[in-house]
């Protein structure tokens, strides 16, 4: 089966057949087949392990071509260094549980009066972490001060992504993964519950190293998640407990309740466990309930990363029917949530908050 090379440009889509076992194709074979002259909007799209290489056997002069050329090669060094950057940051988040608050910008609340401090909603208390703080020093911006901060600094475009996202958010369901084995599944999870609007995830006992190593299946969606860490199944279940969580694990026993048969919009805390053990005993035993998917099938059970997905998939839709819809922030929730999201949004955001904070200590003095 050969493998194809898709070319884009403005005027045209264009196909060029490749040998099978080629893995680098000439910038002048390439451009050869484009519109003469080429168009200025000229987009090279390659597969991940396909790399331009220079030919003389046909020499141009197009400005374009050479441009094009020099981009597709600035965008996979840029590429390359993200890459490098973010999996240095994963690493270290997913090896020091402590520093996982450095990843979340707001202010966020304390457990030890979790009880006190979760919102109602619907007649049940309803957890949210964060304060309508964020600190610079000194000082301090609530979330009305962080986007009118951060908003000449974001595109509209991505100010609606946002917007959309936060819109069908909830804190009402999390995820927690025990015991990781494949952490491509764990990636993969993290993806599906970023997709299906959910932003708390939880894992429990994790190896970065394996994690680092399979990270490219998330598709960087850590980075819009809140990712807590624990080093024990009880501590974790404790603290969920005292946010107003019930804890439902997967496990395929007599006792189990099918997840048709649940009512999600109770705040769920939904559990999946290592792929070969499953859900450990411990958890089993400190868990308010058991759920299984039924099978229709010769085998009893699924990809882990999968019943996740089914699990949370379902979870938004009973959801959906019995609430009108998934995501049950509030105004003043979503306003803060879209402060968190603007901050994670670029390298230079804090900054930018630090400086507006600086001109707003300014203004505040009093002139003697």
């Amino acid at each position: 089966m050969s493998k194809s090379l898709l070319v884009r440009t403005s005027l045209s889509s264009l196909r060029v057949r490749l040998l099978r076992n080629s893995s680098s194709v000439s910038v002048s074979s390439l451009l050869s087949l484009l519109p003469n002259p080429p168009h200025q909007g000229l987009r090279i799209v390659l597969p991940y392990n396909y790399k331009l290489v220079a030919s003389t056997s046909r020499p141009y002069s197009y400005h374009a071509h050479a441009a094009a050329a020099a981009s597709c090669s600035s965008s996979e060094s840029e590429s390359e260094s993200d890459i490098n950057d973010d999996l240095s940051k994963v690493e270290h988040l997913l090896s020091n549980p402590d520093d996982v608050a450095r990843l979340m910008k707001m202010e966020r609340r304390s457990d030890h009066n979790a009880t006190a401090t979760a919102t109602a909603a619907g007649g049940r208390s309803r957890w949210f972490p964060y304060l309508d703080e964020f600190r610079c020093g000194a000082q301090c911006l609530n979330s009305a001060e962080v986007l009118e901060a951060l908003s000449p600094h974001i595109l509209d475009v991505r100010k609606d992504k946002f917007r959309n996202v936060v819109t069908n958010r909830t804190y009402s369901l999390c995820l927690v993964v025990e015991g990781l084995c494949d952490f491509g599944n764990v990636s993969a999870t993290f993806r599906s519950a970023d997709a299906l609007g959910f932003q708390s995830v939880h894992v429990v006992s994790c190896d970065s190293k394996r994690y680092r190593d399979n990270r490219h299946v998330s598709m960087g969606a850590e980075k819009w998640l809140d990712i807590e860490l624990w080093s024990s199944i009880h501590e974790c279940f404790k603290v969920l407990k005292s946010r107003g969580y019930r804890i439902a694990t997967t496990h395929v026993g007599m006792d189990a309740v099918s997840i048709y048969d649940m009512d999600w919009s109770h705040p769920t805390a939904i559990v999946v466990g290592n792929e070969n053990r499953g859900i450990s005993d411990e958890a089993l035993e400190l868990s308010d309930l058991h759920c299984s998917i039924p099978m229709k099938g010769m085998v009893d059970s699924f990809n882990v990363s999968v019943a996740a997905g089914i699990l949370m998939h379902h979870a938004v839709c009973d959801r959906t029917s019995r609430l009108g819809c998934h995501g049950d922030l509030t105004s003043k929730e979503s306003q803060i949530l879209l402060a968190e999201f603007s901050l994670r949004h670029s390298k230079s955001a804090l900054s930018i908050a630090h400086e507006y904070a600086k001109r707003k200590a300014v203004m505040c003095t009093p002139k003697l």
